[in-house]
């Protein structure tokens, strides 16, 4: 790819290249804008999800509703540009965590190894019956709601569980990783979560915002950048590349 002198997007993608080089703890927040390119639910999607399952009376309906609406499609399409060149970058050393309020799994599947799911996700499973946990998204890869080996109840995922409450184990792990980061990435989220993680940030670390949108985050981002995740990814992997 090609680009032309004085190109605005070039000149801070080349900063934001400029930022990882200098930084010693990366710490990427990410939302739903990461999981869209990819064909991700979102989190209103889920919360639909979560409502339908709700006000149903039989578990067996409720996981009708919530198999198609949510499963399928985290099972048919496979993590952004962007989840890969995360996973990348902490194979590289780069990347020291990952808080994700995106509850598909997809910083997993593309190979990151350090994720704060600080919403839980399908990896995050109860019996609702006896309170046994169920570690692992393959549990989900089945046509018939699964059901718990010790008692016999029904097994849910965290977020509808918990009607999409905090996993306390995760969000002490972001709180820890965002207390150490000199540099955070915000990528394709509009919320803080402050008091769960995003207010134990580390003091004067540079903050970096990629969303084509506006958000909280736009006035105190040290850096904006106005486009969708791969875009900024395919284009920050290859100069990083040409660089070698």
């Amino acid at each position: 790819m090609i680009f032309s002198k004085g190109n605005p997007s070039q000149d801070k993608i080349r900063q934001l290249s400029v930022y990882i080089d200098q930084s010693s703890s990366i710490v990427a927040t990410t939302g739903a804008g990461i999981s869209v390119a990819g064909g991700g639910v979102t989190y209103g999607q889920m919360r639909m999800a979560n409502r339908g399952t709700a006000r149903r009376h039989s578990s067996q309906d409720g996981h009708n509703s919530f198999l198609p609406t949510y499963l399928e499609t985290m099972f048919s399409y496979q993590p952004s540009y962007a989840h890969y060149a995360l996973a990348e970058l902490e194979a590289e050393g780069k990347i020291t965590g990952i808080i994700t309020t995106n509850v598909d799994c997809m910083h997993t599947i593309a190979g990151s190894k350090n994720v704060a799911e600080i919403q839980g996700s399908l990896q995050v499973n109860c019996c609702s019956k006896c309170g046994r946990y169920y570690d692992g998204y393959e549990i989900w890869k089945q046509d018939e709601l699964p059901m718990c080996e010790s008692c016999g109840g029904e097994i849910l995922p965290w977020p509808l569980y918990s009607h999409i409450g905090i996993w306390n184990a995760d969000a002490r792990k972001a709180r820890d990783w965002i207390a150490k980061a000199d540099l955070i990435l915000v990528i394709g989220t509009h919320g803080n979560y402050g008091d769960v993680y995003w207010d134990y940030r580390k003091r004067g670390a540079v903050i970096v915002q990629i969303n084509p949108g506006h958000t909280y985050f736009d006035s105190i981002a040290d850096l904006n950048i106005r486009e969708d995740s791969d875009e900024v990814f395919h284009k920050l992997m290859e100069m990083r590349d040409k660089k070698e």
